[in-house]
C-alpha cells in the first residue's frame, strides 16, 4: 500500500512540475500519466540508489549538490522511457530537468509529509 501512495505522491509532484515549467509537458490521458509516475517511482527505487553509490565521491566533494544532477538524470530517463512507450511525457533538456528535479523534490517532500508516506523504507513518519 505504501508503494501505491508513493506513486500517487510522485504523480502529484510530476503534475506540479508540468504546470510550473514550460519545458516539461504531458499530452495524453490520465492513466498514461499514472504509468509515467510508475516508471519514475521504479527508477527512483532501483536505479537511483545504484547511481548514488557509484557517484558517492563526487557527491561528497560537491557537498551533496550532485544529487540534484542524479535527480535530473532520473527525470530525463523517465522522459526517454515515456517516449519509447509513447506515453506523452517530455522533458526538453538538462536545465529543465534540473529545475524540474528541484520542484519534484520539494513538492514530493511536502506531499509525503501531508499524506504520511515514508520516502525511505523502514522509516516511520
Amino acid at each position: 500500500m505504501d508503494r501505491v501512495i508513493q506513486i500517487l505522491v510522485n504523480a502529484g509532484a510530476l503534475y506540479v512540475a508540468d504546470l510550473l515549467l514550460a519545458g516539461i509537458s504531458f499530452t495524453g490521458e490520465w492513466w498514461k500519466f499514472l504509468l509515467v509516475a510508475l516508471a519514475f517511482s521504479l527508477l527512483n527505487s532501483y536505479v537511483r540508489p545504484i547511481l548514488q553509490i557509484l557517484t558517492f565521491p563526487i557527491t561528497m566533494v560537491t557537498l551533496g549538490l550532485f544529487l540534484l544532477v542524479i535527480n535530473a538524470a532520473m527525470l530525463l530517463l523517465t522522459s526517454a522511457i515515456s517516449e519509447q512507450l509513447q506515453l506523452g511525457f517530455v522533458v526538453d533538456g538538462f536545465v529543465t530537468a534540473l529545475l524540474g528535479a528541484i520542484i519534484i523534490s520539494i513538492v514530493g517532500f511536502i506531499l509525503s509529509t501531508i499524506v504520511g508516506a515514508s520516502r525511505m523504507p523502514g522509516r516511520f513518519v
